[in-house]
């Protein structure tokens, strides 16, 4: 059956259920620009609609880590290495970025991986290499095996400054929140590859909320969301996976280890959620060379949000980009206020460009 076909076949089911108003919250970046760029949003039953939580790292990191971030690439001797999307993000200064720092001097370079970094420390012996780890349990076994193998290595110039985030203390802050009204969650393929369905057990069990794991084609996207909807009719709360082409009940074992063995729970800062216990993944005491916040002595501080900026709010389902009083007119990809307008997994940038 084509891709068509079968989008409609899921659009007709759905329309045939009993649904009052109903809120879906999908979380994960690629699913947010996924959905833009298909259109899904209008093709859903009136009733339905379709919110983006906390799934866009680069959108999560707080203004006060950009800071430091940026004081840290002012260093001497430091080459700063991390993924393209970080670049442009604004601190709490509007227009201060790392594309700003490395054109007045600072040595940034972007690479694909964390082992293109190792790589780079390697070359460079007489320069300071640090890794920006950026992301949820998808990119952190990549960064967990860096740290790994440049200890096993023996570098001495070569640092992680680990922002890694997990979703699942996420989830809980958002549903702690008393305004909080999402009636199921269109759970990340990506990162359920690493944690399984089982690390999503806890939103049916714990909390009667339905959550379906998803695919990142449109068909797969509908598909997932009508699950959705068929266990709030049902009133069933369950994990259902509807991406077993990639993912597990167990998830990833070998990944879960590197991860273990390289990283510890610890407090970390996120955009519009504050500070959540146990959800940020910090170089254990064996690695602690390796830390550049221990080595450089990185304390990030408080940070004050750019004027009007609404990114936090995006960013935990109060609000829509489009209803930002900012978005499409002081806020664009070209002269960013907030990181949701800068990440090609951002909420904003992917409403600006296809909505």
């Amino acid at each position: 059956m084509r891709s068509d076909e079968r989008c409609r076949g899921i659009l007709e089911a759905m329309a045939r259920l009993p649904l009052p108003e109903t809120r879906i919250m999908e979380v994960c970046g690629t699913h947010t620009m996924a959905i833009a760029e298909s259109g899904i949003r209008s093709l859903l039953p009136a009733q339905v609609q379709l919110l983006s939580g906390p799934g866009c790292p680069v959108c999560v990191t707080p203004p006060e880590d950009i800071d430091a971030v940026l004081d840290l690439a002012g260093e001497k001797d430091l080459i700063l290495t991390g993924y393209g999307d970080m670049l442009r993000v604004p601190g709490s200064r509007r227009g201060d970025s790392l594309l700003r720092r490395r054109a007045l001097g600072a040595d940034v370079r972007i690479v694909y991986s964390p082992m293109d970094a190792l790589a780079i420390a390697e070359q460079e012996p007489g320069k300071q290499v640090v890794f920006l780890g950026i992301g949820f349990e998808t990119t952190a076994p990549g960064t967990a095996a860096a740290a790994l193998s440049a200890k096993a290595r023996g570098l001495r110039n070569f640092t992680v400054l680990s922002l890694l985030k997990t979703v699942e203390p996420a989830l809980r802050a958002l549903m702690a929140m008393d305004d909080f009204a999402v009636n199921g969650f269109l759970c990340p393929g990506h990162v359920a590859t690493i944690i399984g369905e089982e690390g999503f057990r806890f939103l049916p069990e714990e909390y009667g909320m339905p959550a379906v794991i998803g695919g990142f084609e449109p068909d797969e996207i509908l598909l997932a969301v009508y699950l959705l909807l068929k266990q709030i009719a049902e009133n069933s709360p369950r994990v259902q996976n509807a991406y077993p082409r990639a993912v597990r009940p167990e998830g990833n074992r070998m990944a879960q280890k590197v991860l273990h063995e390289a990283f510890r729970p610890a407090a970390a800062r996120w955009r519009g959620l504050g500070e959540i216990p146990d959800s940020g993944l910090a170089l254990r005491e064996e690695l602690a060379d390796l830390d550049a916040g221990i080595r450089f002595g990185i304390v990030p501080g408080t940070a004050k949000l750019q004027s009007g900026c609404r990114c936090g709010d995006v960013i935990c389902g109060k609000l829509r980009p489009k209803d930002c009083p900012l978005f499409g007119k002081l806020c664009t990809p070209e002269d960013p206020v907030g990181p949701c307008m800068v990440s090609s997994e951002g909420a904003c940038a992917a409403a600006y460009k296809y909505e």
